[in-house]
């Protein structure tokens, strides 16, 4: 990229009027700040921190993502994010295995610093000077503390999924090599990894693998949680990405979510249910039909086909 391409680029899409120069520069001086900060429950425990920018610094998170686009690979392991792949697509190419390990990064996003992303720029060969990087640095990172200067890639910027993915391509690269060469089919969806084979006592040695590849590419920065690497086969569920595969290949909701979509219908029928259920219940109807529609089918048997087409309208 040529010098003070990304500079020009953002003043030349005028998403915000400044007064002056001086204005625009200090708009992104003060950028880590411009987030408003919210928690949401997980769904296991705990919280998780959203941090969102303001409606201006989204507009140039994403049009700097137009500009890196041509210039920043992503791997083809990588599932999320990625126009035409989805949770459904990385089920599916792993769907015809049956061992699995699944592991999972520790606050993958918050993981993620502007030091690793100039280490990737360096890994790639896309060079920027001192002066872009340090408007780039203020216009996608989120400084979460007051009282440390540290940015980290926040959930809830526009930014943060494309250039995720971008900060990890090394390490889809080498994970996936590897697994080409073993017979092992690897994926990565955002803080999620999957392997899976059909060849027994295969993927018990990949975690040490992983954590090896992760400290000599990211040093200590990136963790694995290990209370969540699960290894599984036909023997036991499996899942990958919230969706069950079934000992014949198929996708499926899973037993226990299809009883209790089973129970929301019912109470939606007795007049029983909350709103809040309702707009869940609606919201999972649409993911059911794209995921394992035969089991809409029997929903529309059990309950008619206008009881159904009345939840997903939100009658």
């Amino acid at each position: 990229m040529s010098k003070f391409d990304v500079i020009e680029y953002l003043m030349s899409k005028h998403i915000h009027n400044f007064d002056s120069k001086m204005d625009f520069y200090k708009f992104f001086g003060e950028a880590p700040k411009k987030y408003k900060r919210y928690e949401i429950p997980k769904r296991t425990s705990g919280t998780r921190t959203i941090a969102q920018p303001i409606r201006e610094l989204k507009d140039y998170q994403r049009a700097l993502v137009e500009i890196f686009q041509g210039h920043f690979p992503i791997h083809d392991s990588s599932m999320a994010y990625v126009k035409g792949k989805d949770i459904k697509r990385n089920a599916e190419i792993h769907s015809q295995n049956t061992y699995f390990l699944k592991m999972d990064f520790t606050d993958f996003f918050n993981s993620l610093t502007p030091k690793l992303l100039w280490k990737a720029c360096e890994r790639a060969g896309i060079e920027f000077d001192w002066f872009e990087k340090e408007l780039i640095e203020k216009t996608i990172f989120w400084k979460p503390s007051k009282y440390s200067n540290k940015l980290v890639l926040s959930i809830g910027a526009p930014s943060s999924p494309f250039i995720s993915n971008f900060i990890m391509y090394s390490f889809d690269d080498e994970i996936a090599r590897y697994c080409q060469e073993k017979d092992i089919t690897y994926t990565r969806y955002a803080d999620d990894i999957t392997f899976s084979t059909n060849i027994p006592n295969l993927l018990f040695t990949l975690p040490d693998l992983v954590r090896e590849v992760l400290i000599k590419l990211y040093g200590n920065a990136i963790k694995i949680n290990h209370l969540k690497t699960v290894f599984s086969s036909k023997k036991h569920n499996r899942h990958v990405t919230g969706i069950t595969i079934t000992n014949s290949g198929d996708l499926s909701i899973g037993r226990v979510k299809k009883r209790y979509i089973k129970h929301l219908v019912h109470q939606y029928v007795e007049g029983k249910i909350s709103l809040e259920d309702l707009n869940y219940l609606r919201g999972y109807l649409g993911f059911i039909k794209y995921v394992e529609p035969n089991f809409l089918t029997t929903l529309e048997q059990k309950y008619t086909q206008t009881v159904i087409q009345k939840i997903r309208l939100g009658s």
